[in-house]
C-alpha cells in the first residue's frame, strides 16, 4: 500500500504561469507575452488561440510585474478643481458629467483612474507622474479658482528635475496649456439664431466679457456676432463674480428689469445661470417661453426637468471625454494631438418656444 501514495501523480503548482499557458496553446512562452500586451507582431489568429489558453487555464497577467517592465503604471489622474470651501455634493453638474465621461473613455483605452477633488494650497497636488502613482494627469472644474490653475500651470511647465508632467485640462484661464473646450464660438451663435427665428428680437446675453471663465467671452462674443448679422443690437447683462451661479441669473434679471431695459429672450452662458434667470422671471410674473425666451448653454440634466423645460447647448460629453483622454495619452506617446473643440448641439424644449 506504500507504493500506491508513490504512484501517485504529484499536485500540479496551484500559480499557473505564461509557460503553462504557451504548452495549452502551442507556442513560445515570449509569443504568449507578445499576445497578451497586444503586440501587433502577434498574428490575430495566434493571439486568439493565446487567449483561450490563458481563459482556459484562468491565467491572468502579472500587471505589477509588467508595469515594472514598461515603466508606466497604467492610471491616469484626474484632479477636479473645487472653489475653495466648496461642499463636494455641491460641484457643478457639468464637472460631474465630464468626469465621468473621462473616466468612462480612459477604461475604455485600458487605463484606470485616480481621482482627487482640491480647492486650495493645503491639497494641491498634481506630482502623479514623479510620485510614480500616475502616467499622466486630467484637471478639470471652475475657472474661478484661479490659484489652483496657476499651481497646475507652473507644475506642468516643468518640475523639479526640469521636466514638464503630461497633462491636459478643461476649464484652464489659460491658452498656453493643453486644453480642450467646447465649440462655445458655434454654440453661442446657434442658441442665437435659435431665438432670432422663434422671433425674439430683444435679446440679453446674461454672461461676462472680464470673467477668468475662457468660454464665457467665447460665448458672449459668438452671440454678439450671430446678432450683428441680423441687424440687431447685442446687450449684456453682467453677473457678479463669487456668486452663486443661479445667485448670478436671478441678480442679472433683476438688474434688467430695474433698469427698464427691454428684452424678450436671454441667453445664458451656462445652464445654472439660465435656472437662476427662469426663477426670478418666474417671480416677476413673465412668462416663459411667450413673453420671454430662454436659452442656456451646457446641456445639464436638470435643466430637462426645470418648469419648463430648458433649452440649451449641450457639448458632446462622450467626444469631451475621449478628446481628453486621447489627447494626454498622444502627450505620454510623444505623439502630436491636435483637436481642441468638442461639437455641440442644440437641445431645443419648452423655454425656447413661441407661438
Amino acid at each position: 500500500m506504500g507504493h500506491d501514495t508513490e504512484t501517485r501523480p504529484k499536485p500540479r503548482s496551484l500559480r499557473v504561469t505564461s509557460f503553462d499557458v504557451a504548452a495549452e496553446a502551442g507556442v513560445s512562452q515570449s509569443t504568449v507575452s507578445r499576445a497578451l500586451a497586444g503586440d501587433p507582431v502577434v498574428s490575430e489568429a495566434t493571439r486568439q488561440r493565446v487567449a483561450e489558453a490563458a481563459r482556459k487555464l484562468n491565467y491572468f497577467v502579472d500587471e505589477n510585474a509588467a508595469r515594472l517592465r514598461t515603466g508606466r503604471t497604467g492610471t491616469l489622474a484626474v484632479v477636479v478643481i473645487c472653489r475653495p470651501g466648496e461642499d463636494r455634493k455641491d460641484l457643478n453638474p457639468f464637472h460631474s458629467a465630464l468626469l465621468a465621461s473621462l473616466c468612462g473613455a480612459a477604461s475604455l483605452r485600458g487605463y484606470e483612474t485616480l481621482v482627487s477633488f482640491q480647492d486650495g494650497p493645503e491639497n494641491f497636488n498634481g506630482r502623479y507622474e514623479e510620485q510614480r502613482k500616475a502616467d499622466g494627469l486630467a484637471v478639470i472644474g471652475t475657472t474661478e479658482n484661479y490659484s489652483a490653475w496657476d499651481y497646475f500651470r507652473q507644475l506642468g511647465q516643468a518640475n523639479h528635475t526640469g521636466k514638464s508632467m503630461h497633462w491636459v485640462c478643461w476649464g484652464a484661464p489659460f491658452d498656453d496649456v493643453e486644453w480642450i473646450r467646447s465649440d462655445n464660438h458655434g454654440g453661442a451663435r446657434l442658441a442665437t439664431r435659435h431665438l432670432i427665428e422663434q422671433g425674439y428680437r430683444k435679446i440679453v446675453c446674461i454672461g461676462s466679457e472680464t470673467s477668468p471663465q475662457r468660454q464665457f467671452l467665447e460665448r458672449y462674443e459668438g452671440y454678439a456676432e450671430e446678432m450683428r448679422e441680423h441687424g440687431l443690437e447685442p446687450a449684456l447683462a453682467p453677473i457678479d463674480k463669487g456668486l452663486p451661479r443661479e445667485e448670478q441669473g436671478r441678480r442679472a434679471v433683476q438688474a434688467l428689469i430695474e433698469a427698464g431695459t427691454p428684452f424678450d429672450a436671454l441667453f445664458a452662458v451656462c445652464d445654472p445661470v439660465a435656472l437662476g434667470a427662469l426663477d426670478a422671471l418666474h417671480a416677476h410674473g413673465l412668462a416663459v417661453p411667450g413673453t420671454v425666451g430662454l436659452v442656456g448653454f451646457d446641456g445639464i440634466r436638470a435643466g430637462a426637468y426645470s418648469s419648463p423645460p430648458l433649452t440649451s447647448i449641450e457639448p458632446d460629453f462622450r467626444a469631451a471625454g475621449e478628446m481628453m483622454v486621447d489627447k494626454l495619452l498622444a502627450a505620454i506617446a510623444g505623439d502630436p494631438h491636435e483637436q481642441r473643440r468638442v461639437p455641440v448641439k442644440l437641445l431645443i424644449r419648452e423655454s425656447s418656444r413661441r407661438g
